[in-house]
């Protein structure tokens, strides 16, 4: 079989879809964005129960309770993976039990975005279920073994949120808690509120967007919500914007967002070039001869 290139006109001739991850405070309306993107093609994860912000919203949701579940829907979502082996989780063989019990994949054509109400409790349901494998248990022992729990924790979370970011023809969007915490020196640091290190650290490496949904002040000191789209900015917010479209702070609406991203590109140039250092750095002074 000759190797098959995507050429330049292909690749730029299909549509974006976007993966983005959303933190923010509890309390601070992540859900609520549900709002704001077209109901009729939108499927809701609704995996916290917490569905009172969003009450009358007119569209479908699914509510997997288990980790199984998580993991069937990403198999039913993504299709197969044909780079593991059939005894492996999102394999054909995985992929093909899943369709048998769950129908017709075509069922889920009309829905073009996936919003996942959250990672957050994603992670405690993979937890809970690490914790009864028998990798969570010492070989030796026979006791509980957390170092061995949190490890298959972290490869079962990367291996989940890899096949839904694969899911080419779907936007997806993780929403998850942003916890406030204080490091060694003192200093006011924000992270993602997921069980583990593992997921926290690479979730930004895999999705495209790493927004946070944060309540800001305007010039007359009357606050709004707004969201931090891009990593140099000066609250310490976590962001990132892999499109180079989006500015420091766009409003709190996902379908203009989303169009947004798929619009005109920045020029390279633009896109490249880095803020200016607020202070002008001292010019180098001589050496002194010896």
């Amino acid at each position: 079989m000759p190797l098959r290139i995507i050429t330049a006109d292909e690749r730029m001739a299909v549509e974006r879809m976007i993966k983005a991850a959303i933190f923010g405070r509890s309390g601070e309306g992540k859900t609520s964005l549900l709002w704001t993107l077209n109901a009729a093609t939108t499927l809701f994860w609704d995996l916290e129960a917490g569905d009172l912000a969003v009450e009358g919203w007119p569209g479908d949701a699914v509510r997997p309770r288990t980790w199984e579940e998580c993991r069937d829907l990403a198999a039913f979502v993504g299709g197969p993976n044909p780079a593991l082996r059939d005894e492996q989780t999102y394999s054909r063989a995985h992929y093909e039990t899943v369709c048998a019990t769950y129908g017709d994949p075509a069922s889920l054509d009309r829905y073009d975005t996936l919003f996942i109400d959250s990672i957050t409790v994603a992670g405690r349901l993979c937890l809970q279920w690490c914790r009864g494998q028998q990798e969570a248990f010492s070989d030796r022992t026979g006791k509980p073994d957390t170092r061995g729990a949190y490890g298959l924790h972290g490869r079962e979370m990367i291996a989940w949120l890899t096949q839904l970011q694969h899911t080419r023809r779907k936007n997806v969007i993780f929403v998850g808690i942003l916890d406030e915490k204080v490091d060694d020196f003192n200093r006011k640091i924000f992270v993602p509120q997921i069980e583990g290190s593992k997921t926290g650290l690479e979730l930004p490496g895999i999705v495209d967007e790493v927004l946070t949904l944060a309540a800001l002040k305007d010039a007359d000191g009357k606050p709004y919500r707004a969201l931090i789209c891009q990593t140099l900015n000066p609250w310490g917010y976590p962001a990132k914007d892999r499109s180079g479209r989006l500015d420091m702070v766009e409003e709190p609406h996902l379908g203009r967002l989303f169009a947004k991203i798929r619009g005109p590109a920045r020029p390279i140039p633009e896109r490249l070039a880095l803020p200016a250092p607020p202070l002008a750095l001292p010019a180098p002074s001589a050496t002194p001869k010896t």
